[in-house]
């Protein structure tokens, strides 16, 4: 069998970063790589049920339950994605494996790219351990073949012995969740799992079931071009207009400012001349009702300008795009409850913490599937300083395994 470690390291050299605003599914065909890749191994190592959904680029397996005759248990999925970030190159990805030591770890001495203590104080937890880290170059991919890579070890070592008893386990690999399409083509019913967790969270022992409820924005201003020499009292500047629509959002609910539950309006791109401009914005927040004002807050100031520059200048379009899952997982509670014990057996203490983000579980868990997110033990996804410990990895191995053998005590 190889290693969590062997199966990471050949996962991150394969180029599988998604793309915004895509109109193919999968949004980049390079992640049909890694898929068919996945199904071949699971074939290998004798799992059951292995389907690669070619037209949506999605993995499906089980492990059959090996429970004597006559005992059951729930049947518990374990998911996670692909596709890396589009935020920074995934292709061409060189790790390296540090045993650290202390202090700055040199990614790139040539470009002097230096993942420093000083900006990563948690690096003083990891003296003694096994970082794999980039050359610089490009995001690690540990967001989420990490998470790949560790259940993948967990089919494996489930496959290969037989003295670890549980019941039917599915396993199910996504496309596209960087772009929050992870779960739409998602077969449900075809996955079979009357629970399951996604494997796509940070450092080890976070484990998370609230998360954003999420919105996108759009706002299209309209001006009017005029000579600005005889442009008193007439001209409509739309680059001006769209900054006096930010300026008059909360200052205090920019991502800068916020952290924990604290939701927040994010503006993701603008650009614009005299006669058209445009504004792109997301909604976040915990909370349902402060999630419908914010929405709320966004018309009431489109509506406010509308009235004073003229009806048409500002033109909003608010899209809802996943909600808290914690309505869907309270419910199913031993969902937390067995992953903290899972945790402790393995000597790691759970930290239930909200997602300041989404993941595939929370719109699977509105779709029938309640799936809270596991760490997977990774550090500073979607950028060049990215980084996880060996250790860290083998220890969510080890945790799955133990929700496998919970589920079936």
């Amino acid at each position: 069998m190889s290693t969590v470690l062997d199966k990471f390291l050949r996962y991150v050299k394969i180029d599988t970063q998604s793309q915004d605003g895509a109109t193919t599914v999968p949004s980049t065909d390079k992640q049909r790589n890694l898929a068919s890749l996945l199904a071949q191994e699971l074939n290998d190592m004798g799992a059951q049920d292995v389907v690669y959904d070619k037209a949506h680029c999605y993995v499906y397996a089980t492990i059959p339950s090996n429970l004597p005759e006559g005992k059951t248990a729930p049947v518990i999925g374990f998911i996670s994605h692909m596709d890396t970030s589009p935020a920074v190159s995934g292709e061409n990805v060189n790790p390296r494996v540090v045993a650290y030591e202390g202090g700055d770890i040199v990614l790139n001495a040539e470009k002097n790219i230096v993942l420093t203590e000083k900006e990563n104080p948690e690096l003083a937890h990891f003296v003694g351990k096994h970082l794999i880290v980039t050359d610089g170059n490009t995001l690690l991919g540990a967001d989420d073949k990490a998470g790949v890579a560790e259940i993948m070890t967990m089919a494996e070592q489930l496959l290969n012995d037989p003295t670890i008893e549980h019941g039917k386990i599915c396993i199910g690999f996504t496309p596209d969740e960087e772009i929050g399409r992870g779960a739409n083509y998602f077969d449900v019913k075809g996955f079979g799992a009357q629970f399951a967790y996604t494997v796509d969270g940070g450092e080890l022992g976070e484990l998370e079931y609230e998360n954003f409820n999420a919105a996108s924005a759009n706002v299209q201003v309209n001006g009017l071009s005029i000579h600005p020499g005889s442009a008193k009292n007439a001209m409509l500047n739309a680059s001006l207009l769209a900054m006096e629509f930010h300026q008059m959002l909360p200052v205090e609910q920019n991502p800068r400012y916020t952290e924990g539950y604290e939701g927040f309006f994010h503006l993701s791109e603008m650009k614009g001349h005299v006669e058209q401009a445009e504004l792109d914005y997301i909604i976040r927040d915990h909370d349902a009702a402060k999630y419908e004002q914010k929405k709320q807050v966004m018309q009431e100031i489109a509506d406010y300008l509308n009235h004073k520059y003229g009806e048409g200048t500002f033109v909003l379009t608010i899209s809802d795009s996943y909600r808290n899952m914690k309505e869907m997982v309270q419910p199913h509670m031993h969902l937390i409850d067995n992953a903290k014990k899972a945790f402790a057996q393995c000597g790691v203490e759970a930290q239930t913490v909200p997602i300041r983000g989404g993941t595939d579980g929370a719109r699977l868990s509105y779709m029938g599937l309640p799936c809270p997110n596991l760490s997977t033990g990774g550090h500073n996804f979607h950028g060049r300083f990215e980084y996880i410990p060996v250790e860290a990895m083998d220890k969510m191995v080890e945790t799955l395994i133990n929700i496998s053998k919970i589920y079936a005590e």
